[in-house]
């Protein structure tokens, strides 16, 4: 029941570096022509340039519909329909619920929610074309779990894992799968100087790897072939609870 990605065509966004690169190179390792999308354009050009004519990179603000309505023409013109679309771009922004400002609150769930909608809203037409395919968001353990002074970010996973389940509801009878990953403390840009603070009371107590990340986002794509509406945790154990060993040991300090 494998799929297989050879020339399958998929959409990623937040593409051009961290765990959306990582990812990126793992599709075309396995085949797939890439429609690598970010709002970092040196970095996302650079890393399509490396990977060859399997990989095109565009400009793309998840927030904007019409960005990713030309995204979109583009990846159809290049290569054909759209097969699979990894929703990757996010932000995440510090303040409590007192002191945040209103604007940075809305802003980041424009892009790690919203954002998330916009590209399922325009690209499922196109997977519907390819006579169907999948669909992954990438949320966090944040979705999982409170963290203070993250209150946006925290929301908009919570709120992106209710958004999947409705989109493996509406969309499985056209054979379009929709899958959540929630990543703990992986080794990107977005968690640099945290990562070991984080890591520090898991049961795997590292950071994770990017390549991780993207081992589980190839098995969503083509091994869970029964699998739709679900949330695949990579974290090192961390929202099982804390180790009270280490949590003695560093109290002890």
């Amino acid at each position: 029941m494998a799929t297989s990605l050879n020339d399958q065509v998929v959409l990623v966004t937040g593409a051009a570096r961290g765990m959306g690169a990582e990812h990126v190179r793992g599709l075309v390792a396995r085949g797939a022509r890439v429609l690598a999308t970010d709002v970092l354009d040196d970095e996302g050009e650079a890393l399509a340039a490396s990977l060859g004519d399997r990989v095109t990179y565009t400009h793309l603000e998840v927030t904007d519909e019409s960005q990713w309505r030309g995204a979109l023409a583009l990846a159809e013109s290049r290569y054909g329909p759209v097969s699979h679309l990894v929703n990757n771009a996010g932000v995440v922004t510090f303040g409590s619920v007192e002191t945040m400002e209103p604007a940075v609150f809305r802003r980041t769930l424009d892009i790690n929610l919203t954002g998330c909608w916009l590209g399922m809203h325009v690209v499922i037409p196109s997977i519907k074309r390819a006579g169907g395919g999948s669909i992954v968001n990438i949320a966090s353990t944040a979705g999982l779990q409170g963290y203070a002074n993250l209150g946006a970010y925290v929301a908009s996973k919570w709120g992106l894992r209710g958004l999947t389940k409705t989109a493996a509801l509406e969309l499985g009878r056209d054979n379009i799968r929709v899958n959540l990953i929630h990543p703990g403390p992986i080794r990107t840009p977005m968690i640099a100087g945290l990562g070991d603070e984080l890591a520090a009371t898991q049961p795997i107590n590292r950071i994770g790897e990017p390549s991780e990340v993207t081992a589980m986002l190839l098995f969503l794509l083509t091994e869970a072939t029964y699998s739709t509406g679900h949330e695949f945790i990579i974290d090192g154990g961390a929202v099982i609870g804390q180790a009270l060993d280490v949590i003695k040991a560093q109290g002890d300090r």
